[in-house]
């Protein structure tokens, strides 16, 4: 579905507005209970909840899923979801908090309740042309190292197939034997070719997998060169350069433990930009098939 802010308003403002269009989305041939999958199903009319007439379980159309159990309006789900979908370099808590008229702790619980749906579930490998580059995030004492080799930045490992799908990991190191392990789970034996820069781990961490290493094509980064005929890694840098900015101009500050959460919803949102007008629906689907997660475990 093709919406703005406005259409957005007007098409899901009230409760009742929200729960139907969960319900189409949730059950597009019809309720059935998720205790005992029956379709013999009656609506009540004092509660939106429905009554199974096999098992005489009583549900709602938000049970077992993120929005479970949920104080806030579900149009302020509707409109948090709208917001983080449509801000390429991502909504802060406290632009929610302002947006909303919440607390921060409840507008940081919710977009991390919304980042935890937003999560490929189709993890095909990657074919055709594909780059792989490293990036690194956080911050610097005075007078500490900058990229390689600092002890104070997170690693993130970018994987993205030229006019295709984008990959993003937070690495524990870029050791041969750890790129070798994204590498088999991510692209295909197939490939037409692999782009990296010339980091001495790619050549060892390629021969760990069963691509063929003729496939292998290296770009001069130490020498100055960027741009060889096809041979570059700009696709991937242009994703990361996205990512820096959600970074710096957004989030301003991102936790180790949370970094992946954020790397997720970078991916989610970029790997469907020349599909907006699915963005927000897919997102909607991703969050009645998430289980409810607790401040508690957030936090923990």
């Amino acid at each position: 579905m093709e919406t703005n802010l406005v259409e957005l308003i007007e098409n899901f403002g009230t409760e009742p507005r929200c729960r139907a269009y969960l319900e189409g989305l949730r059950w597009p041939k019809g309720p059935d209970c998720p205790r005992c999958h029956s379709a013999k199903i009656s609506r009540l009319t004092k509660r939106p909840v429905f009554d199974c007439d096999s098992c005489r379980y009583q549900f709602s159309v938000t049970a077992g899923t993120i929005f479970n159990d949920t104080h806030l309006p579900l149009w302020k789900w509707f409109l948090a979801t709208y917001l983080i979908c449509e801000s390429k370099k991502g909504y802060s808590a406290n632009q929610m908090k302002r947006t909303l008229s919440v607390s921060y702790k409840t507008a940081w619980f919710l977009c991390h309740r919304i980042r935890a749906a937003m999560v490929e579930t189709d993890q095909f490998k990657l074919d055709g042309v594909v780059e792989i580059d490293e990036t690194y995030v956080g911050g610097v004492h005075d007078g500490g190292k900058r990229g390689r080799g600092s002890e104070n930045k997170e690693i993130v490992i970018g994987i993205r197939k030229r006019g295709g799908a984008l990959r993003f990991f937070h690495a524990e190191d870029v050791k041969s034997g750890t790129l070798a392990e994204y590498i088999r789970e991510n692209i295909s034996e197939d490939v037409e070719a692999i782009v990296t820069d010339d980091l001495n781990v790619y050549p060892p961490a390629i021969a760990k997998t069963e691509i063929d290493s003729k496939k292998h094509k290296t770009i001069n980064h130490s020498g100055g060169v960027y741009v060889m005929g096809e041979i570059h890694t700009n696709t991937v840098e242009s994703a990361f350069s996205l990512l820096k900015r959600g970074i710096i101009g957004t989030w301003h500050k991102i936790s180790a433990k949370h970094l992946p959460a954020y790397l997720d919803e970078m991916t989610f949102r970029f790997n469907r930009r020349g599909e907006d007008s699915t963005l927000f629906d897919d997102t909607m689907r991703q969050l009645l098939s998430t289980p409810n997660i607790t401040f508690q475990k957030l936090t923990a």
